[in-house]
């Protein structure tokens, strides 16, 4: 690792945020064990919102999805009106929630209430998104030679901009030009790096994708788009011909724009 050059073509960074802008320790210690510990009471004190039932609604129909699962919980409809009924309910979507996050899954319907809890955690200050220090001095570099900056996370488009909107670096959404999810599709399939491409107006090799994950990266790299893996510390460890292979950087500031010259 080093100075790695952009290439020319490139106008767009796409970044990836858990390993890669914010520390994993953060979202495996506060994010994830924050839900955990707050579903229960959150769904009881939001049941009777149409937000929290669309939460609900999207949860039940992925269990449905789910149900030839080894261990998936389903989730009943309610039958009644009962204090014991509803608990029995609100119980289920807890189990799943609980199932899924205990699997790392990745759906849409998981992400969704999850973004909607954090939502509530971060204006309360009961949180506030980590950012590694390299990170918005970088962008701003980037950004005044020219370059475009976007998301890319599995997690919510809602709870990415809760993260950085409520970050220890303060609000700094207007560093971004845009966010995906998982409604582009996985990170793992090159086809969503196609359509990220065709969103923002440009070809895929217009861009620069960050991530801490080699699946990712090979995912992006056979839609032609260029790749570098982010190594910090807590990130899981790569291979021999993964290090050998991938283009690879501890720090946003290793990046050298062609245009900053």
């Amino acid at each position: 690792m080093g100075v790695l050059p952009v290439p020319a073509e490139v106008r767009a960074i796409l970044l990836d945020i858990e390993g890669t802008t914010t520390p994993i320790a953060f979202v495996q210690e506060t994010l994830f064990p924050y839900i955990k510990d707050n579903v229960k009471e959150y769904l009881r004190a939001h049941w009777e919102e149409e937000e929290c039932q669309r939460d609900v609604g999207l949860l039940r129909k992925q269990a449905q999805e789910d149900s030839c699962l080894d261990g998936a919980v389903p989730i009943p409809l309610e039958s009644g009106s009962g204090e014991e009924e509803l608990e029995r309910v609100i119980q289920a979507v807890v189990d799943n929630v609980h199932w899924q996050m205990s699997l790392d899954r990745k759906t849409t319907a998981l992400k969704q209430l999850q973004g909607h809890m954090w939502r509530a955690a971060y204006a309360t200050g009961h949180v506030k998104g980590e950012i590694f220090e390299d990170v918005v001095p970088a962008i701003r570099k980037w950004r005044e030679a020219g370059m475009k900056v976007y998301i890319y996370s599995s997690g919510s488009v809602e709870a990415q901009k809760l993260l950085f909107g409520y970050s220890t670096e303060g609000d700094i959404l207007e560093l971004f030009d845009g966010h995906f999810d998982t409604k582009i599709g996985p990170k793992v399939e090159s086809e969503s790096y196609r359509r990220i491409a065709a969103s923002i107006g440009c070809a895929t090799n217009n861009i620069l994708f960050l991530t801490d994950v080699p699946r990712e990266a090979n995912a992006a790299e056979e839609a032609d788009t260029h790749v570098a893996v982010v190594i910090r510390p807590g990130n899981a460890g790569l291979t021999d011909d993964e290090k050998s292979y991938y283009s690879l950087i501890s720090s946003f500031t290793e990046l050298f724009l062609p245009s900053s010259t």
